[in-house]
């Protein structure tokens, strides 16, 4: 069992098969942008560990973040990833980095954006323009959002890369701003990039069912309004964002990345009671609709996730039982109103 997050980084960022043999394929160096985030250095230290495994020890894997946690950067630098200090926002600090031709986009902003709308804009809108017109000759990952897409009936799959966006609130709106700048560039510059539409990546310290775990176990009511949701492994999800870069195009392509269940709130919530030995309160009535996604052309490109939503839930459990430290950046996945 993990216990420091350096041991957590580790689990989380063990290369899959698949993304090992992915980078066999993709020469040269790689980028990933906004590497200080949630999901940055999972990404970052697997790709280092995926070349290294494929033998490619001489692609360098470049991190750049404004880097507002020395801890992080010195996280990174220990597993072999080269860090660069950059604002995303100032078009003269882009314009000085490195031209890799594999490019991971993981910057964005969404908690916060209730109380401060316009910071959102610049970092999901104005900042892509700046990198897709830096990396037009890369291809390029681009991580969005499930939440780009209108709550979907609960009675069907959820939906799939075909349905038509939409603008629930002011996170959505930013979040669809994000893909159409990324894609008119790649229309002008002929730039292979692909929307990575994700719901719910999930780690120890952090995800949906980390909050359902955390509510369960402090005695505090479960909102099952929502009703239904999906999720993924970190490391299944960082590991397919690798692969996705063999999967650009351009135009622009869009792919789901989650889990094939559909979880159910209200069952999750009492299975963590059931694990922790205590009774879950859930309260609320679930709605028809809910932000689901069919993941199916990304399953069937990559196969299963190789964690599966029980390995997760005894791995959170043990963790949370353990007084394990968590990252307190709440999902809101109970939110309908699509403010964050």
């Amino acid at each position: 069992m993990p216990k420091t997050d350096h041991e957590i980084e580790a689990l989380l960022s063990r290369p899959t098969p698949g993304a090992t043999e992915a980078v066999k394929h993709l020469p040269g160096d790689f980028v990933v942008l906004g590497v200080g985030g949630k999901m940055g250095t999972t990404t970052a230290v697997m790709l280092r560990r995926a070349l290294d495994e494929a033998g490619r020890k001489e692609a360098r894997v470049l991190g750049v973040s404004r880097f507002s946690r020395p801890e992080a950067r010195q996280e990174l630098e220990s597993f072999g990833v080269q860090t660069l200090s950059c604002d995303l926002a100032d078009a003269a600090q882009v314009a000085k980095l490195p031209l890799v031709p594999n490019v991971l986009y993981l910057a964005g902003q969404k908690f916060g954006t209730s109380s401060a709308p316009e910071a959102t804009w610049i970092q999901n809108t104005v900042v892509p323009a700046l990198v897709a017109q830096h990396y037009r000759n890369a291809r390029i990952v681009v991580f969005s959002t499930g939440c780009v897409y209108p709550f979907a009936s609960v009675e069907g799959r959820g939906s799939n890369e075909d349905e038509d966006v939409a603008f629930l609130g002011e996170y959505a709106s930013t979040c669809v701003g994000r893909e159409r700048v990324f894609s008119y560039y790649s229309k002008v510059h002929q730039t292979p990039q692909l929307m990575y539409r994700l719901n719910y990546a999930v780690e120890l310290r952090y995800g949906v069912l980390v909050d359902i775990a955390q509510r369960v176990v402090a005695g505090e009511p479960v909102d099952a309004t929502m009703g239904w949701f999906n999720c993924i492994w970190q490391g299944d999800a960082c590991a397919r964002a690798i692969q996705c870069l063999q999967h650009t195009a351009s135009p622009a392509s869009r792919l789901n990345i989650t889990g094939p269940e559909k979880l159910s709130i209200r069952a999750v919530a009492h299975e963590f009671g059931r694990r922790f030995g205590r009774d879950a309160r859930v309260v609320g009535q679930e709605a028809p609709t809910a932000w689901l996604a069919d993941a199916s052309r990304s399953i069937a490109l990559f196969g299963p996730p190789t964690v599966s939503v029980d390995q997760m839930m005894d791995l959170i459990v043990d963790h949370l039982s353990a007084g394990g430290r968590l990252l307190g950046k709440p999902t809101h996945f109970e939110a309908r109103s699509g403010k964050f």
